[in-house]
């Protein structure tokens, strides 16, 4: 939502909102001069003799009916848009880009954005995160979500979780993976792929369709879309793909690949990223089709990629405290939480890794509660907190043990830990952390908070600056009974 009203802003549209709590986007908000409450009032959107002091209302998915704003605006007949509406304003008479998949979308738009800006395109763009880039002298600069761009390439994620992606039609749309999740909206797995089959036939009619051959979902749009009639370009570590994918080797923070086929041309051309895990080799691949589509040169394109250095909550670094680096993530589907865990273990080297991880909707965790087990056992100590309900009623058949119970042991042989309040997880986790660990702190909802309790919990402990552990009496076995103690 802070992305649209930054956009509205830049555009010259008067623009304030209000939110339910203080947050950092308010502040950012206010400095690019948004009028922001924190609360919701009818007061904002109406005036005390019922005539309207707005002319459209932009809400979320999570705005329910009963807000008193959107309840005052459907009384004094005050337009209103959904998010995604809005946003389809603002791609009219632009190029737009619109990036779909249950999972990877933010990482992917903002490498095509940041692909196309080293290609000397300024590109719009909306986001659902701060995006990283780094310049050639090596300074790193954090941009904003929204950005108003000069060019006429408009870059946007499309949030498929409430079918508002269905109000798009881009000039290129990718989509990265059809895995079925948001489930408790479609009711379906069929009916959540149909989903992607209608966004995919939103495309312009000289427009195209960029997929990932190696997931199953995508392909089979893939095929659909390309058997009638309609542009496609795959790419993938599958031989049949387009753009093949080829002799990936994740490190330690980075990943390099070697590109070719397709659009970018049978020449080899050798991506570097500074980012980890070899999923981002594909949407790397995917952002620079997307953007050699658009025009840009290939091989520019392809060494562009390396300016990317991340988005805010995909493995952000929080802080080290002597030795334990703490990292947040926003990741919240099974095949996420598993591409991270396997993305951090080159990063942990020799030290472990310990994921705190918090369920979000209940509807997810029900489903997904053996499959969310199965990959948080990739790391090597687990604290599972309760679920973020978000949009959803509390379900109280639903909890940390959902999925804890499902789990068999963590690959240096410990057992999931449920705790349900997450500030007591916080406190776990960071017991349980020894010098040369890596710490996460993993999920969509406001587990992103507590990556400073873990920081302080460390701090607090006494830690000499090799990253030694001081020899108080009890502190190497508190973690054990802390954990045991919060299980009940």
């Amino acid at each position: 939502m802070s992305v649209v009203a930054r956009l509205l802003a830049a555009r010259g549209v008067a623009v304030q909102g209000s939110d339910a709590a203080a947050t950092p986007a308010l502040e950012a908000l206010r400095a690019d001069g948004v009028q922001v409450w924190v609360g919701h009032d009818a007061a904002h959107v109406v005036a005390a003799d019922g005539a309207a002091r707005v002319d459209t209302l932009v809400v979320s998915s999570a705005v329910r009916e009963t807000n008193p704003e959107l309840a005052a605006a459907r009384g004094a007949g005050v337009r209103v848009l959904h998010r995604s509406q809005a946003l389809a304003a603002l791609m009219r008479d632009r190029r737009a880009v619109a990036v779909a998949g249950a999972h990877g979308k933010t990482t992917t738009s903002a490498m095509v954005a940041t692909v196309l800006r080293e290609c000397g395109v300024d590109a719009s763009f909306a986001i659902g995160g701060t995006v990283r880039v780094r310049a050639a002298d090596g300074t790193e600069t954090a941009v904003p979500g929204g950005h108003l761009g000069t060019s006429d390439v408009l870059v946007a994620e499309a949030d498929e979780s409430d079918g508002s992606f269905l109000n798009y039609a881009p000039t290129v749309a990718v989509v990265t993976n059809v895995e079925p999740d948001h489930l408790d909206h479609y009711g379906t797995t069929e009916a959540f792929e149909q989903a992607f089959v209608r966004f995919a036939a939103q495309i312009t009619p000289d427009g195209t369709l960029v997929a990932c051959a190696d997931d199953p979902g995508s392909a089979a749009l893939a095929a659909t879309h390309r058997a009638a009639g309609r542009a496609v370009v795959t790419y993938g570590l599958d031989d049949g793909a387009d753009v093949r994918v080829g002799s990936v080797v994740p490190g330690a923070g980075t990943v390099t690949a070697v590109l070719s086929g397709g659009p970018l041309g049978e020449a080899e051309r050798e991506l570097r990223l500074d980012v980890p895990g070899a999923h981002n080799a594909l949407n790397a691949a995917a952002a620079v089709t997307t953007a050699v589509l658009l025009g840009a040169d290939p091989g520019r394109a392809v060494a562009g990629a390396a300016a990317f250095v991340g988005t805010g909550r995909r493995f952000e670094e929080r802080g080290r405290v002597a030795g334990v680096r703490v990292v947040d993530s926003y990741d919240h589907h099974p095949t996420e939480v598993e591409a991270l865990l396997r993305a951090a273990r080159p990063v942990a080297g020799e030290g472990r890794v310990l994921a705190l991880f918090q369920p979000h909707l209940y509807s997810r965790t029900r489903i997904f509660a053996d499959r969310f087990a199965a990959a948080l056992a990739l790391a090597d100590e687990v604290v599972v907190t309760g679920v973020y309900r978000a949009r959803e009623d509390v379900d109280p058949d639903v909890s940390a043990r959902t999925i804890t119970d499902r789990a068999e042991r963590t690959r240096s042989g410990g057992l999931l830990r449920p705790v349900e309040d997450r500030v007591q997880a916080a406190h776990v986790i960071a017991a349980l952390a020894r010098p040369g660990d890596l710490v996460l702190t993993v999920g969509a909802g406001d587990v992103t908070e507590l990556g400073p309790v873990v920081l302080a919990d460390l701090a607090a402990r006494g830690l000499d600056d090799a990253g030694a552990a001081s020899p108080e009496p009890g502190v190497a076995g508190a973690a054990p009974g802390r954990g045991e103690e919060t299980m009940g």
